[in-house]
Formats: structure tokens, sequence, C-alpha cells
């Protein structure tokens, strides 16, 4: 799979410097820094990590929670915060930007690593979870039209609900086009004519 891809954003040199240390000692390959949430969206939208670290109190306009919520909105990357503030008020927040990590410093490299790895794997399932819920709302939304087309050719032409099936079936192969255009194809042409 290949060493994961880390960005840090963190206002503090020394702070940024000591955890490039430790995600270099954990196997991570870091492949930019930067010390504020605009910093890091931009950077994040042109690199494409596997993983962004980020401070929540940053420079500037946009801070950690607003950066990660842009970057999870935008599917760039996972966002695993790092933080001196575990304030109830700031933990909400992250919720709600959709941080899939949180960890208070001082913290350990035996705390960074669980961490960086929980948040992979997480992330990994939401987007799976995200796309089955496409494929679902494809398949269903397939299935309604193919309905209705079968509807359409049984009141057409008499046909029973499998013969009408077979039909459509049929079309899709001889024309070598999904289900779901073939279906769109009968119920437009049927509007066309009612109309």
């Amino acid at each position: 799979m290949g060493q994961k891809r880390v960005i840090i954003a963190e206002d503090e040199s020394i702070v940024r410097m000591d955890l490039r240390e430790t995600l270099t000692n954990l196997g991570y390959l870091v492949i930019g820094e930067v010390g504020d949430g605009r910093s890091a969206v931009e950077l994040a939208r042109k690199l494409k990590p596997d993983l962004v670290i980020m401070d929540i109190k940053m420079p500037g306009e946009i801070d950690g929670i607003d950066a990660a919520r842009i970057l999870t909105e935008e599917e760039l990357a996972p966002v695993l915060l790092l933080t001196a503030y575990s304030q109830r008020e700031l933990v909400e927040r992250a919720k709600e930007a959709g941080v899939i990590g949180y960890v208070v410093k001082p913290f350990q490299e035996s705390d960074l690593g669980p961490a960086i790895e929980v948040a992979l794997a997480r992330f990994e399932q939401f987007k799976a979870l995200k796309k089955e819920v496409g494929d679902l709302k494809e398949a269903l939304e397939t299935r309604k039209l193919v309905d209705r087309a079968k509807g359409i050719l049984m009141d057409t032409q008499g046909l029973t609900e499998a013969e009408a099936f077979r039909r459509i079936q049929k079309m899709s192969m001889d024309t070598r086009k999904p289900m779901k255009e073939v279906a769109e194809a009968i119920i437009i042409a049927y509007q066309a004519q009612k109309g």
C-alpha cells in the first residue's frame, strides 16, 4: 500500500518539527507543512494527502475546525485534530465539522500512531458507505424507471409484467445500453406520443 502521505497544519514551528519527526518514526511520509487553516486547505487540494493533522487554534480567518469542515465536505482527506484544548464547545464543533479524530497535546508517539490508524480506517469506512449509499440510490432509481416502463409496455402492448421486463432487458442487451437508459427512452417516447 505504500507510506501514508500526511500534511501537518500547525502554527508553532517547534511542534511542527516534533510532529514531523514523530510521524517519520512511525513510518508516515510528511508531504507538506503549513501554519494556518487556509494554507492547509489549499495544500490538501493540491497534494491529495491520505491524512491532515491539524491544530485547532491557528492564525488567519480559517481555524483548524473550519479548515477540517472544508476538507471533509470536499472529501479531500480525513482530519485528525491535534490540540492543547479539550473544551466541550471545541469538541462539539469538531464533531460537527466531520473531524475523524482528536488528540490532546502533549501527545506521546504511542498515542499518535493508533489515533492515525483509527482515523484512516474510519475514513475508508465512510467512503465505502457513501459509495454503497450512492449505488443503492442508483439501483432504486433504475428500478423505479424500469417499473414505470414495464407499466407503459403492459398498457400499450398488452404484455404481461414478465414479458415487458424481458422486452426491456432484450432492448438493453441489443443496444448495449443500461436498462435505466432503455426505460427512460420508453418513458420519453410514450410521453411524446401522448403529448
